[in-house]
């Protein structure tokens, strides 16, 4: 009998040490897991409000872009606008990234500017690292296909220049690709960019030839 009670005596002393550190560390299961619920709110709330702001500069760069574009078919069809290049590309080589203010093909009336300045380290004829031509325009035409494209075309002809240039813009935007074909070689120049308004732009003409 003395044995059953001492045996009893152990087990209820066993159990009242075991109840609290179990009830402790229920307590720290219940902090931990309020604690990642937190993080798990607070990550969700931050999600929300990222896509909140991508969607509203999402919104505001097509506003933007779609205005250039408006701004870029005018000053196509008053010729009266630049076409600033950031890369050319030359018959016999890849891309070279470029400065929009030294690389352009720009229109005023019946006055055109052709000036491809691929190197910033040498002067060139031009003064500013290439070559600067202008000439008067001829046969001018301006066609737009069943997506929305535009495609302006003229013949450039003048003392340093003798070429048919073609500008293509997509619609939905002022971003572009050029090309320059001289009558009286093969070098042929490809040139993507934009086109904005000729008052707008801010290009250096070098000294034309």
């Amino acid at each position: 009998m003395k044995r059953i009670l001492l045996t009893l005596t152990v087990i209820v002393v066993g159990l009242s040490v075991i109840a609290p550190d179990a009830s402790a560390q229920t307590g720290k299961s219940n902090n931990a897991t309020s604690g990642i619920d937190k993080m798990k709110a607070d990550w969700h709330k931050d999600m929300a409000e990222f896509r909140a702001r991508s969607a509203e500069d999402r919104r505001l760069e097509e506003l933007t872009d779609s205005l250039a574009g408006i701004q870029a078919r005018a000053a196509l069809k008053n010729q009266d606008f630049v076409f600033e290049a950031s890369s050319v590309q030359f018959r016999t080589g890849a891309p070279i990234f470029v400065n929009s203010t030294t690389t352009f093909i720009s229109v005023k009336g019946n006055r055109a500017v052709v000036q491809i300045s691929p190197s910033n380290f040498a002067s060139g004829p031009n003064g500013v690292g290439g070559v600067t031509v202008d000439g008067i325009i001829s046969d001018q035409q301006i066609r737009t296909d069943s997506k929305g494209r535009i495609t302006f075309s003229m013949n450039v002809t003048g003392i340093g220049i003798n070429a048919q240039v073609e500008i293509y813009m997509f619609p939905g935007s002022n971003q572009a690709n050029a090309t320059v074909y001289p009558n009286f070689n093969s070098n042929t120049v490809w040139l993507q960019g934009e086109i904005v308004p000729y008052e707008n732009s801010n290009v250096f003409e070098g000294s034309s030839l």
